[in-house]
């Protein structure tokens, strides 16, 4: 009998196994060995996991914002209880190394308190009538039942982020993981139920996108969509959502160009560029998809730059000195052969890495060296095509008019990185650089009062903050009128 453990959907309140009988292979990206197993749902029950969230909603959404809100500081508490047992699922699952997958915890219980902060600050709008006698009264009100569907890199991170809000503005929702990391983001169930969130305000189900995502997206029940992932499965829920205008959240790809002016810190942005390419191996959409480094500083922020980069430990993500773990699945790393591959045809250089490390410790899991390509030219595929992995292109540039030519050259426009002191310089790129995030003299990595918004094809709505807590409300509109 296998010992491995078997996932349910969480609908309704409860575990239930899914009418097909089938189930999908979690694999340990480190190891290649199966993890656990968990539902393949089909379209009947992404139905019962809809209408019990929108049975559920009618309650909720009376529920005082406050009530909401201390109900899910219980449910943050609940999870810093049982961080250390997550945040192993996450290296199991993900292959993040452990300290991250602890970072990514610690993240998922503020995502979820920093919306509570937001439950007294659902605020609308008296405004001035043209007409005697009357006001006019701007409410903003839960949209009603939301989709979240996530993606495997943060996968307990993106849940919480669309949670938190969603909940806390009165909303029910049905989260939806990738069949690649659904672990952790299943066990939110069982601390849902701990801590008395109602039935049905919160459901987790798993299957394909095909089946049960489509089913999800395109059903009239759902008001909302909030979606992480890749470009190409944004697009498409963005078109079934259409059919009923379903408001649509997107958070997808992105090739953040990171510039590195000739009078920045050099050591400065060395780190910077180095943390923020091979982070969760380069699995980020915020990192440093392409590097550009003025022509008078390139030799020398070049040869502590590879240095520091031959330095960097891949092996076991659960060994507090490992800096780099493996990609999350066996395409991921063909993607990474490929696009050496593609990119030494086209006249690029490998001046470290490259390929698969050696070793008896790399037998099996999916593994890639830390890697850096020179000799890049604007027009190379690896410039423009999104990598999201351990392989980093830097260019040379020699003026501001044609570094910034080159970085908005680009279809995606979620987030850019800059090194410079020159605050002229700085407000150029502010106002110039296509991105809808922006890092000066630092690496990647947002917080909860920012906006984290991608413009083009990285995305729309916005997530975090003020802004991104409004995508989750809808506004009425009164027009009262009253005796003199």
């Amino acid at each position: 009998m296998s010992n491995i453990k078997e996932y349910q959907l969480f609908i309704n309140g409860e575990w239930k196994t899914s009418a097909s009988k089938e189930t999908i292979d979690v694999i340990n990206p480190s190891t290649e060995a199966i993890v656990a197993r968990v539902q393949k749902g089909t379209s009947n029950e992404a139905i019962e996991a809809l209408k019990a969230a929108e049975k559920a909603q009618k309650t909720w959404r009376k529920i005082p914002a406050k009530q909401r809100a201390d109900l899910l500081y219980k449910f943050s508490n609940e999870i810093k209880a049982n961080a250390e047992y997550l945040a192993e699922l996450l290296v199991k699952e993900q292959g993040k190394l452990l300290k991250v997958a602890r970072m990514e915890v610690a993240v998922t219980s503020s995502f979820i308190e920093y919306a509570c902060e937001g439950a007294r600050r659902i605020e609308g709008d008296i405004i001035p009538s043209d007409n005697a006698n009357e006001q006019i009264w701007i409410q903003k009100i839960p949209r009603g039942v939301v989709v979240a569907i996530t993606a495997w890199n943060f996968p307990l991170a993106l849940a919480a982020r669309k949670l938190g809000p969603a909940l806390v503005a009165g909303n029910t929702l049905i989260i939806k993981p990738t069949s690649e990391t659904p672990l952790a983001t299943l066990e939110l169930g069982n601390l849902a139920n701990k801590v008395g969130i109602p039935k049905g305000v919160l459901n987790i189900v798993t299957g394909s996108g095909r089946v049960m995502g489509n089913t999800l997206v395109e059903s009239p029940i759902t008001k909302m969509v909030s979606m992480t992932g890749s470009t190409p499965v944004g697009q498409e829920i963005a078109r079934k959502a259409a059919q009923n205008l379903t408001h649509v959240q997107l958070e997808l790809g992105g090739k953040a160009p990171f510039i590195v002016f000739k009078d920045a810190d050099i050591d400065a942005a060395v780190d910077a560029a180095l943390h923020s390419r091979f982070d969760n191996c380069g699995q980020v959409c915020t990192c440093n998809e392409r590097m550009y480094v003025h022509e008078a500083i390139y030799d020398v922020f070049m040869e502590k730059f590879i240095t520091k980069v031959e330095n960097l430990k891949v092996g076991d993500p659960m060994l507090e000195d490992t800096d780099m773990g493996p990609k999350v699945n066996a395409a991921e790393l063909k993607q990474m052969e490929h696009l050496v591959e593609i990119s030494l045809k086209e006249g690029a250089t490998v001046a470290t890495g490259g390929k698969r490390p050696k070793g008896e410790q790399f037998d099996k899991g999916y593994w890639f060296e830390p890697t850096i390509l020179t000799n890049v030219k604007q027009d190379m595929t690896i410039v423009h095509e999104e990598s999201f992995g351990p392989i980093l292109p830097v260019l040379k540039f020699s003026t501001f008019e044609e570094v910034i030519g080159y970085a908005n050259d680009c279809e995606y426009g979620l987030a850019a990185m800059v090194f410079t002191n020159d605050m002229n310089i700085i407000m150029k790129c502010n106002d110039e650089l296509e991105y809808g995030e922006i890092y000066v003299n630092r690496g990647h990595g947002e917080q909860h009062q920012g906006f984290h918004n991608g413009y083009k094809l990285s995305g729309s709505g916005g997530e975090d903050g003020k802004y991104g807590f409004e995508q989750y409300l809808e506004k009425k509109t009164f027009y009262i009128k009253h005796k003199a």
